[in-house]
């Protein structure tokens, strides 16, 4: 019965944190607009974030309360999701067009961030200078995007200020924070119960629910056939999560993980290789590759599971 609630407390939770999301991204990019805040900084603040507010409710949260291998767990957990059964999903439904600028300028920063962050945590901890170092990247590469005047591959709501966004962007945040803290501890008492590391929850149950505002973007912008928007998504918001929540929830406490994180890493890495390779192909995720990525995705799952 306990299970039964605690997953009904998980699924509660995911709906609450995408509806939240998504009031909180679009009534403070309508907010932004009015205030004549360009549609660059939005995309790479407001509407990323947006994106990223389940991810960074969850890990901030978990990260304060110590638990390093559920904070850490989600973000790259989220991320292999993203790039395995959201980006690959999406291509099955219909293949994706993709560019070199996505590639050279956001493929290859996700995939050093990648690299970089196995790096710092094959010692199973990060500490404060390193989330501050990811944090600083993070900062430098926006600060890029704005000088350069690069384009920003993001979908930008309607400018069209309503008296009640304000209230809406209020209870958008109150409903990402509220769910996240339910989310954590139903997370964890599952993970009492089944005897499973808090890491394997976070990687799995937990990132998937969290990627669900990501899921929900890149299907219709994919159907809209904005297919920029579709993969630039993703991308952008696996960046957002890997420098900027990971790197602010290591600068609030020290984050040590289970072993088991440094496989997870690995594969990180090598979908984010993969991934950045399909998209070089023809400039085309091909719906072929899709199903790849979703196997791919499976398997981390089931591996995810039968190591515990």
């Amino acid at each position: 019965m306990e299970i039964l609630k605690d997953l009904g407390i998980i699924l509660v939770c995911i709906l609450a944190i995408g509806k939240g999301a998504a009031w909180l991204v679009d009534s403070a990019a309508k907010i932004a607009k009015r205030l004549g805040i360009s549609e660059l900084i939005i995309g790479l603040t407001v509407v990323a974030f947006g994106t990223s507010a389940p991810e960074f409710g969850v890990t901030i949260l978990a990260a304060l309360r110590g638990m390093g291998d559920l904070s850490v767990g989600n973000i790259v957990g989220s991320n292999i999701f993203n790039l395995g059964f959201i980006l690959g999903g999406t291509a099955i439904v219909h293949s994706l067009k993709t560019s070199m600028l996505l590639i050279q300028r956001d493929g290859f920063f996700l995939l050093f961030g990648s690299v970089l962050l196995t790096g710092l945590l094959w010692n199973l901890q990060l500490n404060r200078i390193e989330g501050s170092i990811l944090f600083g990247l993070l900062v430098l590469y926006i600060g890029y995007l704005y000088w350069s005047k690069q384009p920003v591959e993001t979908e930008i709501p309607p400018d069209e200020l309503r008296w009640w966004d304000p209230v809406l962007l209020l209870v958008g945040l109150g409903m990402v924070v509220g769910g996240a803290h339910f989310m954590v501890n139903a997370a964890v008492h599952l993970a009492e119960i089944f005897g499973i590391s808090e890491w394997v929850i976070g990687a799995t149950v937990v990132a998937a629910g969290t990627s669900a505002p990501e899921f929900a973007t890149s299907l219709m912008a994919a159907l809209r056939k904005r297919y920029g928007i579709s993969v630039g998504n993703l991308i952008g918001s696996d960046i957002f999560n890997l420098f900027g929540v990971l790197g602010l929830a290591a600068i609030l406490r020290d984050l040590p993980v289970d072993v088991g994180a440094r496989m997870n890493l690995v594969i990180l890495v090598m979908m984010v290789g993969l991934v950045l390779v399909f998209m070089r192909t023809g400039w085309v995720i091909s719906r072929k590759e899709g199903i790849i990525l979703v196997l791919i995705g499976l398997a981390r799952w089931a591996y995810s599971f039968l190591v515990k």
